[in-house]
């Protein structure tokens, strides 16, 4: 399996782009659309609605653990999809869901803001709602990011290319891709990830039930080292927290065995 995902900035024709590539390399095309399809399917479909590539506002991430439930739910999808073969991944933080995964391109598609003007105008926008609605975009983005994986969307070395869109085509930005993907397909078979792609998707379950627990990933780590194995670590304030734990773990579809590192704090 590959995988290609796109980051991009609204208005740099950045989704015309991973169209095509899906197109000519016939790999699978997952934006918001088969997001929400799958996550109906699994019977997420209102947490990841409630995340839409946004973060919650910082005061609910504070006083509530749903965020983070709709997070996880929102990356078990992710991985659901992946489980399915080669493809594109629209948005939604593929560039950090896959980092691991080593047969993955990730692109980042930018452009001047007068040439994002540009394009929403001609695709019907007033300018002065291209620029608002630009801002808007970008600022929810940019959170999402932040919120879901605590890195600045921003930064270079998130991605193996950047797209400046202002003087290429998106043909001529397709085809540098495609060269790049194939390049990488040519270094080797990927083989079977689909393990892989399972051991993530547990480690998101397994953090989603946790957090309906009442055990937020601030105070538990989960670690799935092998398929269907998952190790806690962290730190809770009574045994009972640090059964409870481990009873939750062992609950969620997938787990086989836990091996409970949690310590108690003191008192």
């Amino acid at each position: 399996m590959y995988f290609i995902t796109f980051s991009r900035k609204m208005g740099t024709k950045g989704t015309e782009i991973a169209k095509l590539v899906a197109k000519e390399l016939q790999y699978g095309f997952y934006d918001t659309e088969d997001i929400e399809k799958k996550a109906e399917e699994m019977g997420f479909l209102d947490e990841v609605r409630e995340v839409n590539d946004t973060a919650s506002p910082l005061l609910k991430r504070f006083f509530s653990l749903r965020p983070e439930i709709c997070l996880n739910r929102l990356n078990a999808v992710m991985y659901e999809l992946a489980r399915l073969g080669s493809a594109v991944i629209l948005g939604r933080g593929g560039n950090m869901l896959f980092r691991s995964l080593p047969y993955a391109l990730h692109v980042r598609v930018i452009a001047s803001q007068e040439k994002r003007v540009h394009n929403l105008v001609e695709r019907g926008y007033k300018r002065e709602a291209a620029v608002m609605v630009m801002g808007k975009s970008d600022y929810e983005r940019d959170s999402f990011i932040k919120f879901a994986f605590h890195r600045d969307w921003e930064n270079p070395e998130l991605y193996d290319i950047i797209l400046n869109m202002e003087n290429l085509t998106v043909t001529v930005a397709a085809d540098m891709i495609l060269c790049a993907a194939r390049a990488k397909e040519a270094q080797g078979h990927s083989g079977d990830v689909t393990n892989s792609l399972d051991m993530m998707g547990l480690g998101v379950r397994v953090r989603a039930a946790l957090a309906e627990a009442g055990f937020p990933s601030s105070y538990i780590s989960v670690l799935v080292n092998a398929p269907g194995k998952v190790r806690l670590t962290g730190l809770v304030q009574y045994p009972r927290d640090k059964s409870a734990v481990e009873r939750t773990a062992l609950k969620v579809k997938g787990v086989e065995s836990v091996e409970n590192k949690i310590k108690v704090a003191s008192r």
